[in-house]
């Protein structure tokens, strides 16, 4: 697997944080190019139409949210861009250790981990991500792992997280879409459930 390059992320979540943070849908915002014609216009009025409506029956909201602090937003977004920065600056180390011939670092590891679930767990409560009850319940028991799985489970955690930092949710300003969101708030729990199994089965492996 190719490494994920750490990039500065911060004009990724400009949009992104201020609705999601807020609990607002934010479908339609940025003016889009001119239509090419009335019935154009009309099927992108009803496509967004429909998004819209059912962004609002899964995210129901109440009145209309006050205007976020622009201190607190800044404060938040570059939180969000030092979590960001840092998974993936775990996600490249983890590839190229798993990637070679040599016995796994199990603290390392284990640290890596337990670092990577702290700051998806942050992002999922930021970024309003957070799975259904009926799932999350779903994905409590933990998992152990012998040397041979675990290497298996850090393939699977990496391939997670470039899953969700590749989404067109995260990278594109502005925009939200309902099946995009659903895999990124999928991808963003299974990081967490992965990373929690690895940390606790490498500190294992260290210790025997």
């Amino acid at each position: 697997m190719k490494n994920v390059r750490t990039l500065s992320t911060r004009y990724y979540f400009a949009a992104l944080v201020i609705g999601l943070a807020t609990g607002s849908p934010i479908f339609a915002q940025q003016p889009g190019p001119p239509p090419i014609d009335r019935s154009t216009n009309r099927a992108r009025a009803r496509q967004q139409d429909m998004s819209k409506r059912e962004w609002q029956l899964r995210n129901p909201v109440g009145p209309p949210a006050t205007p976020p602090d622009p201190r607190h937003m800044e404060a938040l977004m570059a939180q969000i861009e030092e979590d960001f920065n840092r998974i993936l600056l775990r996600h490249n180390k983890l590839v190229l250790i798993n990637s070679s011939d040599q016995a796994l670092d199990y603290r390392f590891v284990s640290e890596a981990a337990a670092e990577i679930r702290k700051r998806a767990s942050r992002l999922q409560s930021t970024l309003a991500l957070r799975e259904p009850e009926s799932q999350k319940r779903s994905n409590e028991e933990s998992a152990e792992f012998n040397e041979l799985q675990l290497k298996d489970a850090l393939l699977t955690l990496c391939k997670s997280i470039k899953s969700f930092v590749t989404n067109p949710v995260i990278q594109t300003p502005g925009t939200v879409h309902v099946g995009h969101l659903e895999t990124a708030r999928r991808d963003l729990a299974r990081v967490i459930k992965i990373s929690s199994d690895i940390s606790e089965n490498a500190e294992r492996l260290r210790r025997h």
